[in-house]
C-alpha cells in the first residue's frame, strides 16, 4: 500500500478521509442498505477474455497441517478462508475499501438507538436443498459466542445480546445489541462469522453450506476437492470443480505452477514475483497493502511486561532496513499501528525511527540492559525467517541478545497465540475496529500480545456507540496513541500481496486485499 496521490486514484476508499467522506462510517450510509451479490467488485486481469464454464482449478495455500478442519468458524489461516468462502456465506463481506456489503443478508437497517438492526435474508439454500432461515443465522451465532469454545469470531460478535436477539419470520432477524453500535454491518462481516445450518455438527464429514461449492472429498493437511453448487444463490461459478492443494513451501508452491500441477498459487514472495513477472510464463497479481507484518511481544509476561522494554525495541527496528531486507521493498514501511491507509487510522503520528541510544538507556532504566530474548519465526510466510535475521542484528547494536527460534509450518500459528515472549506476526486486510476487537480487547480470541485492558476495553465500546463519524474517529485515534505509546505489535511494514497463476486463470481480482470478499473469490474465476 502507497499513500501517494496514483495510490489513492487506483485504491480511493482505502484512504481515511476519502473513505469517510465517501462512505461515511461505513455503516450508517447503509442505513436501509439493499444488494444484491452482483459481480465482483475488483478488476480482473486485463486480456480475460470472456468467461468460460467448465474445467478444475488447482490452488496451492499453505496449510495448517493435519489438524485442519472445514468447521468455518475455527479456522485462522488464509487457506481456512479461502476455502470457507467456497462452501459458506456470511451475512456481509467487505469490499476492496474495506467496507461491509450484503451478502446473505440483503438490507440492514437499525433504529433511532442504534441498539436495534433488523437484518432481511435474501432468498438462498443450503447445498441440502433446504432454505437459510433466520434460526440458522441465530444458530450460528450463538455456536461462535458459545464461552466454552475458542471461536474467530466470538469477540467481534460481543456486542449482540444472542438470547434477547430473536427470529421475527423465516427471513427477517432483529438483533438486540447490549449498547448503540454504529458499526454494526461490520459485525456481520467479521471474519469466520459464516452462517451454518440449524444444528449443524459434521463440518468434516458432510459440511453443509450455502456456499458456490459443494464438498467432494477432504484430506486433512493434504488437499480439499469441491464441485460446483448450480444452485448457488450468486449464480452457478464456472469451474466445474474447484481443489486447494495444501504446499507450505513457497518453492513447492511455485515449481507446482510452473510445473502445471496447479493453476493458482498463493503467497509468493517478492524475490520470486520479481524473477517470473516478465517471463511470460505465469501471471503475476499483486494486491497493494494487504498484510502487516510485525513483531509481537507478549505484554503479560517479562520482559515485555515492562512498557520501557517495548518501547526500546520500537526504537530498535530500522524499518526500511527489514522492508528492503525481508520483502525485497515491496510494500511500504509501517509505524506499530494496524491498517495504514485504511479508516480511522491515525496517520498524524510521528513517523518512528530508529533510535538506538533511547533504546538503550530505556532498556537501562528497566533493568535490561544484558537482555536476552527468543524470538520465535517460521518459514510459513513470506519474509519471516529473513526479517527475524535482520531484527536479531538490529538488537544487538543496542546490546540485546535474540535468540531465532524456527517453528514448524503446520502448528506456528497456534503455538505463537500463548507461548514465547516474541514472535513474527502478520495480519490480512480488515477495518480497524475489527482488528481492535479480534485481536487487543481482554476478551479477544487471537490477542497474540496479550493486550489485555479493561480502561481500553472500554474506550472500544465507546467508539462503537458513538454516531458521529468525527466524535468517533476521535477515540479510535485515543485507542492508537495508546497503542504506538505502549502496545505489543511493532508494526515494521505493510506488504504487498503477491499470487501467481496460470496463464490460463481468468478473472482473478487485481486489487481486493486478502481477507476481502474477492480475494480467492473462485465461484468467479475461469479456465480460458
Amino acid at each position: 500500500m502507497h499513500d501517494d496521490p496514483a495510490h489513492r486514484l487506483r485504491h480511493p476508499g482505502l484512504h481515511r478521509r476519502g473513505f469517510l467522506a465517501a462512505s461515511g462510517a461505513a455503516s450508517l450510509g447503509a442505513l436501509a442498505l439493499t444488494g444484491c451479490g452482483g459481480s465482483p467488485s475488483g478488476a480482473s486481469g486485463h486480456g480475460d477474455g470472456k468467461p468460460k464454464r467448465g474445467g478444475r482449478l488447482r490452488a496451492a495455500f499453505a496449510g495448517g497441517g493435519a489438524s485442519e478442519s472445514l468447521d468455518p468458524h475455527l479456522g485462522s489461516l488464509f487457506a481456512d478462508a479461502a476455502r470457507a468462502k467456497a462452501l459458506y456465506d456470511k451475512l456481509a463481506d467487505y469490499d476492496a475499501s474495506l467496507v461491509a456489503r450484503p451478502r446473505l443478508a440483503s438490507a440492514w437497517e437499525p433504529n433511532a438507538g442504534l441498539d436495534r438492526w433488523k437484518v432481511t435474508l435474501r432468498e438462498a439454500t443450503f447445498h441440502d436443498g433446504k432454505p437459510v432461515t433466520a434460526d440458522d443465522v441465530l444458530f450460528s451465532y450463538r455456536r461462535i459466542a458459545d464461552p466454552e469454545k475458542t471461536f474467530r469470531a466470538k469477540a467481534s460478535l460481543e456486542p449482540i445480546d444472542l438470547k434477547a436477539s430473536r427470529a421475527l419470520d423465516r427471513r427477517t432477524v432483529e438483533f438486540v445489541l447490549k449498547r448503540p453500535t454504529a458499526e454494526f454491518p461490520n459485525v456481520l462481516a467479521a471474519f469466520g462469522a459464516y452462517i451454518v445450518p440449524e444444528g449443524a455438527g459434521d463440518f468434516d464429514g458432510k459440511p453443509v453450506g450455502s456456499g458456490p461449492f459443494r464438498l467432494v472429498s477432504f484430506s486433512p493437511g493434504r488437499s480439499t476437492v469441491l464441485r460446483r453448487n448450480d444452485d448457488y444463490w450468486d449464480g452457478a461459478p464456472y469451474l466445474d470443480r474447484l481443489e486447494f492443494i495444501v504446499a507450505n513451501d513457497e518453492s513447492a508452491r511455485i515449481n507446482s505452477l510452473l510445473g502445471g500441477q496447479v493453476e493458482y498459487a498463493h503467497e509468493l514472495s517478492p524475490t520470486t514475483a520479481r524473477a517470473h513477472e516478465k517471463a511470460g510464463q505465469i501471471e503475476i497479481v499483486r494486491l497493494p497493502g494487504s498484510a502487516m507484518q510485525a513483531f509481537a511481544m507478549k505484554t503479560d509476561r517479562p520482559p515485555f511486561d515492562d512498557k520501557r522494554v517495548r518501547e526500546a525495541f520500537f526504537l530498535i527496528a530500522d524499518r526500511k532496513e527489514l522492508l528492503n531486507g525481508a520483502l525485497s521493498g515491496a510494500g511500504e514501511i509501517g509505524n506499530d499501528l494496524f491498517g495504514k491507509g485504511y479508516a480511522y487510522y491515525a496517520d498524524g503520528l510521528p513517523q518512528r525511527e530508529q533510535d538506538l541510544g533511547r533504546a538503550r538507556k530505556l532498556l537501562k532504566q528497566a533493568g535490561a540492559e544484558d537482555l536476552r530474548v527468543t524470538l520465535d519465526t517460521s518459514a510459513v510466510a513470506a519474509g519471516f525467517t529473513e526479517a527475524a535475521g535482520i531484527f536479531r542484528d538490529q538488537a544487538a547494536k543496542a546490546g540485546v541478545t535474540i535468540r531465532v527460534r524456527n517453528g514448524s509450518k503446520d502448528s506456528y500459528w497456534n503455538d505463537i497465540l500463548d507461548s514465547g515472549t516474541l514472535c513474527s506476526y502478520r495480519s490480512g486486510a480488515m477495518p480497524i475496529e475489527s482488528h481492535l476487537s479480534q485481536r487487543l480487547l481482554t476478551g479477544s480470541t487471537t490477542n497474540a500480545t496479550k493486550w489485555q485492558h479493561k480502561d481500553f476495553d472500554a474506550l472500544y465500546q465507546q467508539a462503537q456507540s458513538t454516531r458521529d463519524d468525527k466524535d468517533r474517529a476521535a477515540v479510535y485515534e485515543r485507542m492508537q496513541r495508546r497503542l504506538y505509546a505502549e502496545g505489543g505489535f511493532l508494526v515494521w511494514g505493510f506488504a504487498d500481496w503477491i499470487i501467481g497463476t496460470a496463464r490460463t486463470v481468468g478473472g482473478v481480482d487485481h486489487r481486493a486485499p486478502a481477507n476481502t470478499l474477492d480475494w480467492a473469490r473462485f465461484d468467479k474465476v475461469w479456465l480460458r
